[in-house]
């Protein structure tokens, strides 16, 4: 839905030089605004018939535009140059700053910088488009670039993440901030401010803020560890445990002893580490813990086995807005799969999708559709009880089905491919689960 606002003003030859503000009223719930504004500019054109040629005249008015937040902060400014411009979260018109749209009272600036003697009658429209429903979006949450041991700079990144067809990169480099104004306007894809806290005895990423804590990232006690943790959070930074089972930096520290909101438990090319992490994640599910995984490339150069986006998150969010989409990666509303091309899942129970809560004396089945399903894949449904297999696809193609929770509890799908012949099948795919609560 787009919400349309109208303003006209008249602005008197004894305003110019002056500036001024327009408010209007912004609801909760807005992904994009949009401002377009027209004046009477020149006297007209004329003729010059002698050389044939048209000769514009004069600028008799000039308006200038601006934007202001609701906390006064401004947004840009254009002079009048443009009579039309949009923000966003993560994409901005040049010249004004991608950022939420918060609700409240946000203000054109106006400024009357030539007035005819007559006068000038100014109009202004403003669009107001509304998130609707939950779309699909594809990114990475865990790369690096030469800031640290990667190879790329942070437009190369952005440029080789469309190319892979990811709509998001997190930028997590070793105890590396990068601003969110270095990552403004990237090619197009939404890049995500972080850094990988790089200890010895474990690594975490915080994602979404340009400085989750302050001061350096050394820590050689748990209550300086504890307290990077809580500045991440309190800060509104996504916490996840990193590849918590590798061989090399595996995650030392006690997990109930420190905030997060999620577990990597798919950290490059499948792997018994992966594993490992996957069957840790499902004795807690199985204890009744709700916690949401996720999975990152921990991208940093190409190589035979590693790449952008291997594997990708697939994250059902209101906006590509860094904040719908780390609001949707907390509430679980995603899944993980081997490559931006790889198979895409949908469950439903009810209105209820991936990482939300249902109570299952409701009894109502969760729906499951799979798409880009090859020959020979399996989709299961995993709960704390059992691993049943529903389907192995005859052929490339889609699945729909429906799936009965016999008891409380949890059911997630894992989607098996063998990638090449001989091997034994692996995780093409894995899904946050629905969650079936007691009443």
């Amino acid at each position: 839905m787009v919400e349309s606002i109208h303003k006209s003003i008249r602005i008197e030859q004894r305003q110019q030089g002056s500036y001024f503000y327009i408010p209007f009223e912004v609801s909760t719930g807005i992904k994009r605004l949009e401002i377009s504004y027209e004046y009477n500019s020149r006297s007209g054109e004329q003729q010059d018939i002698q050389n044939g040629i048209f000769i514009a005249r004069p600028e008799i008015n000039i308006i200038d535009i601006g934007l202001i937040a609701p906390n006064g902060e401004q947004i840009g400014a254009s002079g009048s140059d443009k009579t039309h411009f949009f923000v966003s979260e993560h994409e901005s018109t040049p010249g004004y700053q991608a950022v939420p749209i918060i609700p409240g009272i946000w203000q054109i600036l106006v400024g009357a910088y030539k007035i005819h003697p007559d006068g000038v009658k100014v109009t202004y429209q403003i669009m107001l488009e509304h998130k609707e429903g939950l779309s699909l979006y594809k990114g990475d949450l865990h790369t690096h670039t030469l800031a640290s041991d990667g190879v790329h700079t942070l437009e190369e990144l952005a440029w080789k993440a469309k190319r892979n067809g990811l709509d998001f990169v997190a930028i997590t480099d070793h105890n590396q901030f990068v601003s969110e104004a270095a990552l403004a306007g990237l090619a197009g894809v939404t890049m995500i401010p972080g850094v990988e806290w790089t200890h010895y005895q474990g690594h975490a990423n915080f994602i979404g803020s340009s400085r989750p804590y302050d001061g350096i990232f050394a820590a050689n006690s748990l209550t300086e560890v504890q307290a990077k943790f809580e500045s991440a959070r309190q800060g509104g930074a996504l916490i996840s445990i990193n590849h918590p089972f590798d061989e090399t930096c595996g995650f030392q520290f006690n997990l109930s002893q420190l905030p997060f909101d999620c577990l990597e438990v798919w950290n490059g090319p499948m792997r018994e580490s992966n594993l490992k992490a996957v069957g840790y994640w499902h004795q807690l599910l199985c204890a009744g813990q709700k916690i949401p995984i996720c999975g990152g490339s921990d991208y940093h150069r190409d190589t035979p086995f590693i790449f952008l986006g291997g594997p990708t998150m697939g994250v059902y969010a209101q906006s590509l807005g860094m904040s719908d989409l780390l609001d949707a990666i907390r509430s679980g509303h995603s899944f993980i799969t081997f490559s931006p091309s790889g198979p895409v899942l949908e469950l439903h129970c009810g209105e209820a999708i991936l990482g939300d809560s249902v109570f299952w004396s409701q009894n109502k089945p969760m729906n499951i559709i799979a798409d880009g399903l090859l020959a020979g894949d399996v989709v299961r449904v995993i709960t704390a009880n059992s691993s049943e297999v529903l389907f192995k696809a005859p052929a490339d193609g889609r699945l729909e089905i429906e799936y009965g929770m016999q008891s409380p509890g949890f059911a997630r799908v894992e989607i098996l491919r063998a990638f090449l012949p001989g091997l034994p099948m692996l995780p093409a795919l894995l899904s946050n689960p629905i969650y079936f609560d007691t009443a």
